[in-house]
């Protein structure tokens, strides 16, 4: 079977979805693989180092949909992508299926199949598929960056001659994979850091980064799902989470806010009236802006200065560092295709936990229960 790498066509998307490494392991599991033309030119990879290891380049993107079994993609494909897609073929990427319904049924009518990799089940062995985490880690990182560039202060606390300046204080809300690289990297960068997460159990690995963890008393007992995200919380404690966190965001310099809850549009943490009693100069980065944002203030897609704070709720912030973030996405999704094939060919083993996670279409029949879930109340709508 070939394997197809389309460059990317969505606006600010400039990772690539293989690298000359996961080609190399492709061939060497029996696939052909074709790379469209400079598919990975802002990840700093050429059309001659897909060549040398072993890939077919191809100059327009109708011709690699038409002769690939398999695409691998990062974001969800277009329409006119859709259909150059031969009838059969495989796609996987980044589908969030639950949400973009209309993609669902468009691959549906091409009786195409889909494998959403940002569904793949946390269990020990997809580890190593987890993109979700892998571009997480990215966007924390870039986050802390991006705050520190834009405070105009100082990030350590420095004792000089003239002086000593104390260092600038950080709020990270949500512990996640993203928020415990940004809070990582706030301590590297010397800062005193503190993060707030409803789920207790993570208290333990936000200390062992040398930040502070605010304990919230919340009247909900059960905060995180089976697969360990954050649950949507109750009216009252949503109410007790806001007041404790507005007054850690007003003397805070750095807030950065990972808070996202699958399916659902991010939760509102930081009010109007929080922004307004921050410091001027001080920065909010939203990490949750394309799911509509966790600070009221937040416009999705832009830097803006709202009450004297910048506000940062840049789309796709994984994408600002192309060539890593690559890498990893990439063999994110090598460890998917190799772990559901043999000699070069798919085999699907229905049964296997990797598949029922991620497979959301079969030759154009809907199998996964979620989304099927998800397209019973779009109709509704």
């Amino acid at each position: 079977m070939k394997v197809g790498i389309p460059k990317e066509t969505q606006e600010h998307e400039r990772r690539v979805a293989a690298t000359p490494e996961t080609v190399k392991k492709f061939i060497g599991a029996g696939f052909s693989v074709a790379v469209q033309s400079s598919a990975g030119e802002y990840a700093h990879i050429s059309d001659a180092e897909f060549q040398t290891s072993g890939a077919e380049i191809v100059t327009s993107a109708q011709a690699l949909f038409g002769v690939s079994d398999i695409i691998l993609k990062v974001q969800r494909p277009s329409n006119l992508e859709i259909a150059l897609m031969k009838e059969g073929a495989t796609l996987i990427s980044f589908l969030y299926p639950l949400v973009q319904t209309d993609t669902v049924l468009k691959l549906s009518n091409r009786k195409l199949t889909a494998f959403a990799i940002d569904l793949i089940p946390r269990i020990a062995r997809a580890q190593k598929m987890d993109a979700l985490s892998s571009q997480s880690n990215v966007a924390g990182y870039k986050a802390v960056l991006m705050a520190a560039d834009a405070l105009g202060k100082f990030m350590p606390l420095l004792m000089t001659a003239a002086g000593t300046i104390s260092p600038a204080k950080v709020l990270v809300i949500g512990a996640g994979v993203a928020g415990l690289q940004a809070i990582a990297t706030a301590r590297r960068l010397g800062a005193v850091v503190e993060a707030f997460d409803t789920r207790p159990v993570v208290k333990e690995q936000v200390e062992s980064l040398g930040a502070r963890f605010i304990e919230i008393p919340l009247a909900d007992k059960n905060t995180e799902d089976p697969s360990g995200y954050a649950k949507e919380l109750s009216k009252e404690s949503h109410e007790v989470e806001l007041r404790v966190i507005g007054e850690h965001v007003k003397v805070s310099d750095i807030v950065i806010t990972t808070a996202l809850i699958p399916g659902k549009r991010a939760p509102l943490l930081i009010t109007e009236e929080m922004v307004q009693h921050m410091k001027k100069g001080s920065v909010i980065v939203d990490l949750a802006a394309e799911a509509g944002g966790n600070c009221a203030l937040t416009k999705p897609g832009e830097e803006v200065i709202q009450l004297g704070v910048k506000i940062i709720g840049r789309f796709n912030v994984p994408s600002l560092l192309a060539g890593e973030s690559s890498r990893l996405y990439a063999r994110n999704i090598m460890h998917l295709v190799l772990e559901i094939s043999k000699g070069g060919k798919l085999e699907l083993k229905r049964e296997d936990e990797v598949v029922q996670g991620t497979l959301i279409l079969s030759n154009g029949e809907i199998v996964h229960p979620q989304v099927k879930g998800a397209l019973g109340k779009a109709e509704v709508k």
